[in-house]
């Protein structure tokens, strides 16, 4: 059951899709609500309660005992103890003698307590007057999320070729470097689907700009890959350059589609091609606008984009030079460390007539960036297409995918992606990914082989890495084979892997899940972590730390252990409980439910080779439905389902 409480005059934010009854404040349950400024709800937990969610935060699966602020922002050096990250996603349920859950949904800053103090208060303070809450009650947590996926919509649905190993690095300059790239993998015998442009592409790192330069015919380029399986994937960022005969930035000043600052002329800020205009995304003629730009994309063949900088990333502005020391609010512990002058200086107009400035409604700016491409990239294209964003709010997940920001190549990091997945999951994000091998800083042979296997699962399988630090394509360690096999594991599970995300996105239900949520009333599984569920039949038990030849893994049930090296699958029989796995850096250790199958497919080089009809069955069920379809259809439903059974 699910309830909806208004208080003051709420900001459409558009993340609850579905009607939900509204009730009077004297019905409010589970939560005591403190007037003033800021509002504040607070809870007394059990014991022994669980708390699920938040989506994009750092710290486990199990959020209880830290703060964490709902505030977008930019900060590569993510750390324990980082209270806010790239993405806002309000939505937390707490698991306990009954299981509830509530989604604050409000664009402003919000900070959750949950139990820092030990005293088993959860508390949040709502920056704005302005916001709705949603409270969800529900059988167990499992209940709760489905019910909360079911109101805020539908998964994006990307093209079967999103979900192949992608290839990233900014420093990708030309067409030279690209095709060295692709060469590299065909070489090595590496599987490769997509490699992704960074701003180098651009002229002069301007949006929608191409440097003639380093890609002088990029639409035969574009036609050329995609007769090998392999796709472009361009970046887009959210300034739009002050450049008076850039028609791009003509069209928006004159049609007044910028955010304003103090004076009310257009706001100007400094991002990577100088000082920029931000377009004013709240607004839907200005996402229409925006959209529309990318036919300078899909003209050339383009299918596949990721967002950029809509956090909004800002280096300086026309009131604070670069390198001004940052304008935090002095006092306010629950500040995160950016310039938050910035955001109070520009203005977006809402299409209720409303002006806020972006402080007030930040946490939306990405979300609405991404919402004006994904609607936009609907229009121009008549098939599915790969969009992918840095910054997001719940409701994002219906217009694109997100990855999970810019990340270091540490140990640390590998364990925070298996930490987030299910949390985002739970927020309706389902297409998402960590940079593989880590974005900044140094990965080795070992930390990227190790990312790798846990990259297999997730639906967004891309290496990223940064300029000034070292390649970390897989074809340049040693004993590339064992990269190949690892990689290759991601298209033989493809049939299952695809299926699963499909049947998820199109249910409203999770891809990715904790144990506790397929085995509730197991007390140990609802403490493990590092251990997670993918589709109906998976359950993962990542190696994720340094220097470790193996780990224990904690069976729920009886299980059949399948382990992938460079001779194929090999599959045993393992009962409940605890047990030592060893696995070399060139093998995958998974594990299959009793009573369940997974279809896995024949080895390919990239998914245009994929036949997801030609699959073998592992396992000791007797039947699996698995989804298929041309993997590009918008007509996407569940009777693209077959069945296949088991030969006796």
């Amino acid at each position: 059951m699910i309830t909806q409480f208004h208080y003051g005059t709420p900001v459409e934010t558009f993340a609850v899709v579905e009607q939900v009854p509204l009730c009077d404040h004297e019905q409010l349950r589970h939560f005591t609500r403190k007037k003033g400024s800021p509002q504040s709800f607070s809870c007394q937990l059990g014991e022994d309660d669980i708390i699920y969610g938040l989506g994009e935060t750092m710290r486990g699966i199990n959020k209880r005992g830290a703060r964490y602020i709902s505030f977008n922002y930019d900060d590569p050096h993510h750390k324990d103890d980082m209270p806010s990250m790239y993405g806002a996603h309000n939505f937390f349920v707490v698991d306990g003698e009954t299981a509830f859950g509530a989604f604050f949904d409000t664009p402003a800053k919000v900070v959750f307590d949950m139990d820092s103090r030990g005293d088993g208060v959860l508390s949040v303070s709502c920056e704005s007057q302005d916001l709705r809450l949603y409270v969800v009650e529900g059988e167990n947590a499992y209940d709760v999320v489905r019910q909360f996926l079911h109101v805020i919509g539908q998964s994006f649905l990307p093209p079967l070729w999103a979900f192949g190993y992608g290839q990233s690095r900014w420093g990708y300059k030309t067409e030279r470097d690209v095709s060295r790239v692709i060469a590299k993998h065909e070489e090595k015998g590496i599987p490769l689907d997509y490699v992704c442009l960074d701003i180098d592409y651009m002229d002069r790192y301007i949006d929608f700009t191409i440097n003639k330069r380093r890609f002088p015919d990029l639409a035969g380029y574009t036609a050329g890959l995609k007769e090998k399986g392999i796709h472009l994937v361009p970046i887009v960022d959210a300034g739009i350059k002050i450049e008076p005969g850039n028609r791009v930035y003509d069209e928006g000043v004159r049609s007044g589609f910028f955010c304003k600052n103090h004076e009310g002329t257009d706001f100007q800020a400094e991002v990577w091609p100088g000082m920029t205009h931000f377009p004013d995304f709240l607004r839907e003629e200005v996402r229409t606008w925006f959209g529309e730009q990318y036919r300078i994309y899909t003209d050339c063949g383009l299918e596949g984009f990721w967002n950029d900088m809509n956090e909004p990333a800002i280096f300086s502005t026309e009131y604070r030079a670069k390198g001004t020391k940052p304008d935090v609010e002095r006092g306010d512990p629950d500040q995160p460390e950016r310039h938050i002058a910035d955001f109070k200086d520009f203005f977006h107009r809402l299409d209720d007539g409303r002006e806020k400035s972006n402080y007030e409604v930040h946490n939306l700016f990405g979300a609405m960036m991404t919402r004006a491409s994904g609607e936009g990239l609907d229009r121009l294209l008549d098939k599915r297409y790969l969009l992918f964003s840095r910054s997001s709010y719940i409701g994002a997940h219906r217009y694109g995918g997100i990855w999970t920001g810019d990340n270091a190549s540490t140990w640390e990091m590998l364990r925070q992606n298996v930490y987030h997945m299910p949390s985002l999951n739970m927020c309706g994000f389902l297409y998402t990914g960590a940079d593989t091998g880590g974005f900044g800083g140094n990965s080795n042979r070992e930390l990227l082989l190790r990312w790798l296997a846990v990259s297999v699962f997730t639906p967004l399988m891309r290496n990223h890495s940064a300029i000034f630090t070292k390649n970390q394509e897989c074809y340049r360690f040693r004993q590339p084979e064992d990269f190949r096999t690892l990689v290759s594991l991601r298209y033989r599970l493809l049939p299952y892997l695809y299926s699963e995300f499909m049947k998820a996105a199109l249910r409203r239900n999770m891809y990715i899940k904790p144990l506790a949520f397929d085995y509730p009333e197991d007390g140990k599984a609802r403490e493990i972590e590092d251990q997670l569920m993918v589709g109906e039949s998976v359950m993962i038990a990542p190696i994720l730390e340094q220097g470790a030849k193996g780990r224990i893994v904690y069976l729920p049930e009886p299980m059949t252990e399948v382990r992938y090296g460079s001779d194929g699958f090999t599959c045993i029989n393992v009962g409940a409980g605890e047990r030592t796995v060893m696995a070399p850096l060139n093998q995958v250790v998974f594990y299959i439910r009793q009573g369940k199958l997974v279809p896995v497919g024949k080895p390919a080089a990239n998914t245009a080779e994929l036949d997801l009809l030609d699959v073998e069955l592992l396992g000791t069920g007797s039947v699996y439905e698995q989804y298929v379809d041309d993997g590009s259809t918008k007509r996407c439903g569940l009777e693209h389902c077959v069945i296949r059974r088991r030969e006796a």
